[in-house]
C-alpha cells in the first residue's frame, strides 16, 4: 500500500506530458483521458485515507534515502482526507469545465492551456498534502503557482492581467519568505524533515523558535488569506473564469490552512503564538463577513465569505485541543465543497444572465427553479443551518472554545455565532435580490458566457460544447447590431452571438444550460450533503486525525522507524 503515496502526483504529471505530447490533435480523447486520471486519483486518495485509518500513517522514501536526504511523503488520516475531499472536488470542477467549453479553446496557443495547467495544479496540491518535509511543502505551493498564474490569466484580458499580476506578487512575496524561513531552520535544526523537525526543534531557544514559528505562520497566513493578509483575494478570484474561481476559492487557501495545522501540531506543539492566531481568527470571520454584507456582485460576495470563514479553521488550530483540530478538520472538507459549490453556481447564473452583479438579477427562483435549488441548499449549509455538515463543523468549534473557557475563546464563540447570523443574511440578500423578487428593468436576457468569441469547432467534429465562430465585431454583425443590446442589457433574441463587454468576452444567449454543468454542480451539492448525512463516522474519523496530530508519534514512528 505504501507503492500508491506517490501516484497522486506523478500521474497528474504523467498525463500532463502525454497531454502536450498529443498537441492540440483528439480533443475528445484528451478530454477522456484528463477525466480518467482526475477519477484514479480520487480511488487512490480514498483508499490511502481508509489505509491510513486502519494501519496509520503511510510513508515512502523515494530512491530509498532515508530522512534527512531522501525525499519523504506520508499519507496520515489528515493529508487522506484532504486528498480525497480535493480529488472529488477537482474531478468535478473539471466536468464543468467541459460544459462551460473553455479547455483547450485558444486556437492561438501550439497546444492547449487549460488541461495541462489543470493537472499541473492537481498535481501541487497533492505534493503539499503529502510532503514530509518543508522543502517539498516548498516545491508543491510553487507547482500550484506556476499552473495557477497561467489559470487565473486565462483569456489574457486586461482585468485578469491584472488580477493575475497582483496573486503572483504576493505568491513570490511569500515564497521568497518561505525559502528564507526553510533555510533558518535548516541552520538551526539541520534538517527539514518534518519527523526530526518534531524531535530536534524542541532542543533549539524558545526565541529561535518562535521566530520560525511566526516565519511559518506568516506564509500559511498569506496562502490561505487569514486577514489583514488577505486583501488580496477579493479582486484575484472573482476574474478568472468560472471554473478556475471554484477550485481556487474552495481548495487552494485550504492549502494554506492544512500547512497550518500540520506544522502546529507537529513542529511547534504548545505554541506560543495561541493568542494571536486567535486574533486573526476573530478578525477574519468578522471584518470579512462585514466585506461581504456590503458587496453587490455575487463573486464578490463568496470571496469575502471565503475570507470570514477561513477564520473558523484558524479558530479550531489556535486553541490546539482534540476537538478543536478536529472541529477545525470537519470544517475544512465541508469548506472545499461549499464554496467551490457556490461559485459554480454562480458560474451558472452568470453563463444564463451574462453577469452576476445582484442589482441586474432577479427571477430566477420562479425562471430557473433547478439554479434557485443548486444556491439555496449550499447557502444554507454555509450558514451553519442545522442540520448540515456546516452546522456540525460551528457546533465543534464552539464547544471546544466553550469547553476551553478563556477570554479569547469566548470572544471567538461570540464571533462565530455572529458571524454565523451574518453569513445567513448575506445568503438571504443574494437570494432575495436574484432569486426571489422580480426582476429589474433590463435585464431579461438569458446568455452564456464563453470564454472567446474566436472559437472554432473542434478537430474531431465534437460539438457538445457550447460554442461561438467569428470576432466580436463580426458576431455584432451578423446579428443585426446586437453587440449594442448586449452592452446595454436589452434583451437579445436566442441563439445570437453579442459582444457583451463583460471582461471583454462574448456572450451567446440561450435558454438551456450545458448539461456536464448542471450534472457537476449536483455532484457537487449532493456532496455537501453526504457529509451530512455520514456526520457520525466524519467526526469520528476526525477526532482520531485530531488525536494522532496531537499525539505526534505515530507521524514520527511511520517516518523515522522508531
Amino acid at each position: 500500500m505504501n507503492a500508491l503515496v506517490p501516484l497522486p502526483v506523478l500521474l497528474p504529471l504523467f498525463v500532463t506530458g502525454l497531454k502536450l505530447a498529443i498537441g492540440p490533435r483528439l480533443q475528445r480523447f484528451q478530454r477522456f483521458i484528463t477525466l480518467a486520471v482526475l477519477g484514479a486519483v480520487l480511488v487512490l486518495s480514498v483508499l490511502l485515507m481508509v489505509a491510513a485509518d486502519r494501519h496509520g500513517p503511510l510513508t515512502v522514501h523515494l530512491g530509498d534515502f532515508a530522512p534527512p536526504i531522501g525525499i519523504t511523503l506520508v499519507a496520515d488520516r489528515l493529508a487522506g482526507l484532504m486528498l480525497t475531499v480535493s480529488s472529488a472536488v477537482t474531478l468535478l470542477v473539471n466536468l464543468y469545465s467541459l460544459g462551460q467549453g473553455m479547455a483547450d479553446r485558444d486556437d492561438r496557443t501550439p497546444v492547449g492551456v487549460f488541461h495541462p495547467a489543470y493537472l499541473i495544479l492537481v498535481a501541487g496540491v497533492s505534493c503539499t498534502f503529502l510532503a514530509g518535509d518543508l522543502v517539498n511543502l516548498y516545491v508543491g505551493f510553487e507547482i500550484m503557482l506556476v499552473a495557477s498564474f497561467v489559470l487565473l490569466t486565462i483569456g489574457g484580458t486586461a482585468t485578469r492581467i491584472r488580477a493575475g499580476s497582483t496573486y503572483v506578487i504576493i505568491s513570490l512575496f511569500s515564497s521568497v519568505l518561505f525559502l528564507v524561513a526553510i533555510a533558518m531552520t535548516y541552520a538551526v535544526a539541520g534538517t527539514v524533515n518534518f519527523a526530526q523537525l518534531a524531535v530536534r526543534l524542541q532542543e533549539v531557544p524558545v526565541g529561535v523558535r518562535t521566530l520560525l514559528e511566526a516565519m511559518l505562520l506568516t506564509v500559511f497566513a498569506i496562502k490561505a488569506a487569514v486577514f489583514p493578509l488577505a486583501a488580496w483575494l477579493p479582486d484575484s478570484y472573482p476574474t478568472a473564469p468560472a471554473p478556475v474561481t471554484a477550485v481556487f476559492a474552495g481548495l487552494l487557501t485550504k492549502v494554506g490552512v492544512y500547512s497550518m495545522l500540520r506544522t502546529q501540531t507537529l513542529l511547534f506543539p504548545g505554541h506560543r503564538l495561541g493568542d494571536l492566531l486567535m486574533l486573526a481568527a476573530l478578525a477574519s470571520m468578522v471584518i470579512g463577513v462585514l466585506g461581504a454584507v456590503a458587496q453587490t456582485d455575487l463573486k464578490r460576495v463568496l470571496s469575502f465569505t471565503l475570507i470570514s470563514h477561513i477564520g473558523y479553521m484558524v479558530f479550531g488550530i489556535a486553541l490546539a485541543g482534540r476537538g478543536s483540530i478536529s472541529g477545525a478538520i470537519v470544517y475544512v472538507a465541508h469548506h472545499i465543497t461549499v464554496q467551490t459549490t457556490l461559485f459554480l453556481v454562480a458560474g451558472l447564473i452568470e453563463r444564463r444572465d451574462g453577469t452576476t452583479e445582484l442589482t441586474r438579477l432577479g427571477g430566477l427562483a420562479r425562471t430557473a427553479p433547478l439554479l434557485a435549488v443548486l444556491f439555496f441548499v449550499p447557502a444554507m449549509n454555509l450558514a451553519g443551518i442545522p442540520p448540515l455538515s456546516g452546522f456540525i463543523g460551528k457546533l465543534g468549534l464552539m464547544r471546544a472554545g466553550v469547553d476551553n473557557g478563556g477570554g479569547w475563546a469566548w470572544a471567538l464563540v461570540a464571533g462565530s455565532a455572529a458571524t454565523s447570523l451574518l453569513t445567513l443574511y448575506v445568503m438571504a440578500k443574494v437570494w432575495n435580490l436574484a432569486f426571489w423578487r422580480d426582476a429589474p428593468p433590463g435585464a431579461k436576457h438569458e446568455g452564456v458566457v464563453l470564454e472567446s468569441a474566436e472559437d472554432e469547432p473542434d478537430d474531431d467534429g465534437d460539438d457538445g460544447e457550447a460554442g461561438a465562430a467569428g470576432t466580436a465585431d463580426e458576431a455584432g454583425k451578423g446579428t443585426g447590431g446586437y453587440g449594442a443590446a448586449a452592452g446595454s442589457g436589452l434583451p437579445v433574441p436566442a441563439g445570437a452571438v453579442v459582444p457583451a463587454g463583460f471582461l471583454g468576452q462574448s456572450i451567446t444567449t440561450t435558454k438551456r444550460l450545458p448539461w456536464p454543468m448542471l450534472v457537476a454542480t449536483g455532484a457537487a451539492v449532493s456532496l455537501g450533503l453526504l457529509y451530512t448525512v455520514l456526520g457520525g463516522p466524519l467526526t469520528t474519523f476526525t477526532e482520531a486525525a485530531a488525536a494522532e496530530l496531537l499525539a505526534r508519534t505515530p507521524y514520527i514512528e511511520a517516518v523515522l522507524g522508531r
